[in-house]
């Protein structure tokens, strides 16, 4: 097992040698996990905190007014500047922040650790930030203050979570994923198919990949030519260069096991830089990487208000890495704009 000074001295020196390297990327290439790093500066900018219920936490944050809320996965980073608004009472497992910018759905079955972190900002001042993670290290949530005026409160949640242990070391350990994926029949494709045919809601679609005991890509992949079709890997930046061409609102979901962040509305300046394709507005950054991209497919799900499309991006592992769909609310049909992006798309591929 590594000791904490020998993690320590690799760390400095992988910063020395790179010091624009992101901490993120560093766990990568240390084998270790991002919270292992973050761990080593506690009891000085860092603080671990005891949180026993999550949602507890999260509801408290509403006082801190305006901040950046990040949520990534390995190929996509998806950042807001709002404020959290509404954040209903909620069960132990799942919790919901809703608002004008801030649109959340946490998991905190997937939750392990947090910490407050203060940290020099390359830009000037100080960067202030909650930063939640799972038991292997990896981020689930991270939150940074935007304003001044939300110091206060900032200092007074940390020192009211702030655990007993500020030892500089964090235990982790590797995710299990159980899989209960069964290689489809072609009876139970055809029942697969005739289920999707019945949705009534999009939501629904999480309990019809559960009921068939299959997963999201075998499921695409199953109702191809019925409800999906495959596109190039370039979609999502086309999407999101289409969607900003033609002022059309869209909806942006990133997630991981334990957090969904979604942006609604439109984008304005799109970027690449690189393998990465970039959103840069006021309010709303994303970064996807697009050599991550595995297949990427147009999904239709029909509901009570007509067919909702999106267009879903998946890695090799088929884990979803983002997914778009038009700007839309309950009741309501979908956009024609986002069809006419979309019928777009599918005429390249023609």
């Amino acid at each position: 097992m590594e000791t904490i000074t020998t993690l320590r001295d690799r760390y400095t020196a992988l910063k020395q040698e790179e010091p624009r390297l992101r901490i993120r990327d560093a766990a990568t290439r240390l084998e270790v996990g991002e919270a292992e790093l973050v761990a080593l500066d506690c009891g000085n900018s860092v603080t671990r905190l005891d949180i026993s219920d999550w949602h507890s936490f999260i509801r408290a944050l509403k006082p801190l007014g305006k901040v950046m809320v990040l949520t990534r996965n390995e190929f996509c980073v998806h950042e807001k500047t709002g404020e959290y608004e509404f954040i209903p009472e909620s069960g132990a497992h799942v919790g919901l922040v809703t608002g004008k910018d801030i649109d959340l759905r946490l998991f905190y079955k997937s939750w392990d650790s947090a910490f407050a972190v203060e940290i020099e900002n390359p830009r000037g001042g100080m960067m202030r930030s909650f930063q939640f993670f799972d038991s292997a290290g990896t981020a689930i949530h991270k939150v940074y203050l935007r304003n001044e005026e939300g110091l206060n409160e900032f200092r007074s949640l940390t020192e009211r979570f702030r655990a007993e242990d500020q030892g500089d070391s964090q235990v982790t350990a590797p995710l299990s994923k159980s899989s209960s994926d069964i290689e489809p029949t072609e009876e139970t494709k055809e029942a697969l198919i005739a289920d999707w045919s019945a949705l009534e809601d999009t939501h629904q679609f999480f309990m019809l990949l559960r009921k068939h005991k299959i997963s999201r890509l075998n499921a695409i992949q199953v109702a191809e030519g019925h409800f999906t079709q495959r596109v190039g890997n370039d979609a999502a930046a086309k999407i999101l260069e289409g969607a900003a061409e033609k002022g059309a609102p869209i909806m942006v979901f990133v997630g991981n096991e334990g957090a969904i962040q979604i942006h609604t509305g439109p984008v304005q300046k799109t970027a690449r830089m690189g393998d990465w394709m970039n959103v840069m507005d006021p309010g709303f950054n994303l970064h996807l990487l697009e050599s991550g991209i595995a297949t990427s497919w147009i999904v239709e799900k029909p509901t009570k208000d007509g067919t909702v499309t999106s267009l879903e991006v998946l890695d090799q592992e088929g884990e979803t890495i983002v997914q778009f769909f038009g700007e839309r609310k309950p009741g309501k049909p979908e956009r024609e704009d986002w069809r006419d992006l979309l019928a777009d798309l599918i005429a390249e591929q023609a």
